[in-house]
């Protein structure tokens, strides 16, 4: 019997053609090319299939119906009514998705798509590599102006599994490169006048937010605070008039965004930005390494705060509201 016969009867024993076979062979010893051979040296995959400018957010109707599923719609849950679900952590008067629209997925109001794959990253604002948990608590303790949420408890595990799925099919190391990974749009630079911005606000602003700042907590969406006590604190990335005029001139008035000029929506940014609102525990030590963005309005190491300042208002629980940077385990 010729060799060829014998293993052809190896491959029918084995329930498979020849051809089959011969073409599994093939595949498997596939020459590379020199620069796929490359970036096979170099730790990365030769290719990834993704396509940031077709890829799309899951929706909420593809959530799967198992545990893992639960556990994402509570995760969504947690962002969507932060407040009334976490009054202890979140005791403000302001949620996740206040910010974060359409739960996470508007591209110009600081997606979370992709954010899962973008973390751990270093951060210039902390000086440390920090993971995905305490992400979440800068919020919490800063933009919520509330307390850290345990690493460890049901909530947290369900907002990390919110923002996986919101990541879903987004490979590692691909996240950068979907619209607004670096949080909210940059508009052109602009100074922002305090007193215009008050006008502004009287004509646009105070029907939903409230003449104090106080927001409306009986509409859906619950319209934020903006100033005051249950505000962001002045750690949030919301103080800064940079950040804060993008997020206006895109989106506010709600449904009617890009309706203000640049200059309106910076006006009315640098106004908000000047109300009283609670003050962030550890600020002092935002930016450790030097280079703080010039419009942050309190001191960082190497420069000064606003002059004047916002009026900052005391946390109750000024401990619970740091996130302490990553520390060496050390023996037990």
């Amino acid at each position: 019997m010729s060799s060829g016969r014998l293993q052809g009867s190896r491959f029918e024993r084995l329930g498979v053609g020849l051809p089959v076979c011969l073409a599994f062979f093939l595949v498997s010893c596939r020459v590379e090319t020199p620069e796929q051979r490359g970036a096979t040296q170099a730790g990365r995959p030769a290719s990834i299939s993704f396509d940031a400018n077709t890829w799309r957010a899951p929706l909420d109707s593809e959530i799967p119906p198992d545990s893992l599923g639960a556990a994402i719609r509570r995760g969504r849950a947690l962002f969507t009514n932060t407040t009334d679900s976490l009054p202890s952590y979140a005791p403000g008067a302001i949620n996740c998705t206040n910010c974060h629209l359409d739960g996470g997925r508007h591209a110009e109001s600081a997606p979370l798509t992709g954010a899962f794959v973008r973390y751990p990253k270093f951060l210039d604002r902390s000086g440390a590599v920090v993971g995905i948990a305490d992400r979440i608590n800068y919020c919490f303790t800063r933009s919520l102006a509330g307390n850290r949420l345990p690493d460890t408890s049901r909530e947290m595990q369900d907002m990390i599994s919110y923002l996986a799925w919101l990541s879903r099919g987004v490979p590692v190391g691909a996240g950068n490169a979907l619209p607004g990974a670096d949080g909210f749009p940059v508009l052109p630079h602009l100074e922002g006048n305090r007193q215009a911005g008050a006008d502004v606000y009287a004509k646009y602003c105070v029907a939903c937010h409230q003449a104090d700042g106080s927001g409306t907590r009986n509409l859906h969406p619950t319209v934020p605070a903006v100033w005051g006590p249950k505000s962001f604190s002045v750690g949030a990335s919301m103080t800064r008039p940079s950040k804060g005029a993008s997020f206006i001139w895109h989106n506010m008035p709600l449904g009617a965004g890009k309706s203000l000029t640049h200059q309106q929506a910076y006006d009315v940014a640098a106004y908000i930005s000047s109300q009283p609102r609670p003050d962030s525990p550890g600020k002092n030590r935002d930016w450790p390494n030097g280079g703080a963005p010039r419009d942050v309005p309190y001191a960082t190491p190497g420069r000064e705060a606003w002059n004047p300042p916002p009026r900052l208002l005391p946390r109750a629980n000024p401990e619970k509201a740091l996130v302490p940077a990553p520390r060496k385990a050390g023996r037990p």
